[in-house]
């Protein structure tokens, strides 16, 4: 229904990324042939083009406020029970927005510095997925984890 010429003008508006609603706009202006979408979009597939997908830069994301949770308190009777790799440096945050399929999830940091993701899924299972491939956090630090997850979670109200 479109001569060499017309074909040619919609395979330039294609290489040139217009959309394809445009495109039924400029041949209904351009060319005084007025196409539904369905139509337009079927010309497109006939002629064998592939409309470009718009470039849009997105602002960068800012970073997802989290709470953390200092490292409880540990009374002086209590604290030879925790190994001195611990240190008290661990960090609990909890998202704001769960991962996907998760209740509540947020990061840990371990007094060795290495940052790992948690999850509680839809069940009440905990998972620990660390940054760095094989990672295990040193011993002491597993207790304070648990404690001050069972804290942001109390927060959290669950």
């Amino acid at each position: 229904m479109l001569n060499e010429e017309q074909k040619q003008k919609v395979s330039d508006w294609i290489a040139d990324g217009t959309k394809l609603s445009d495109i039924q706009s400029r041949l209904a202006d351009e060319c005084g042939i007025r196409l539904t979408y369905m139509e337009a979009r079927l010309l497109v597939d006939d002629l064998k083009l592939t409309p470009k997908d718009p470039v849009v830069e997105a602002p960068p994301a800012p970073p997802a406020p989290a709470v953390a949770v200092a490292a409880p308190e540990v009374p002086p009777a209590e604290s030879a029970a925790l190994p001195a790799e611990g240190g008290g440096k661990v960090t609990v945050a909890a998202d704001t927005i769960a991962m996907p399929g998760m209740v509540v999830s947020g990061t840990v940091t371990f007094s060795d510095g290495k940052v790992a993701k948690w999850y509680l899924d839809q069940t009440g299972r905990l998972g620990v997925v660390p940054q760095e491939q094989g990672y295990r956090p040193p011993e002491g630090d597993v207790p304070e984890f648990q404690a001050l997850l069972d804290q942001q979670l109390a927060k959290l109200g669950y």
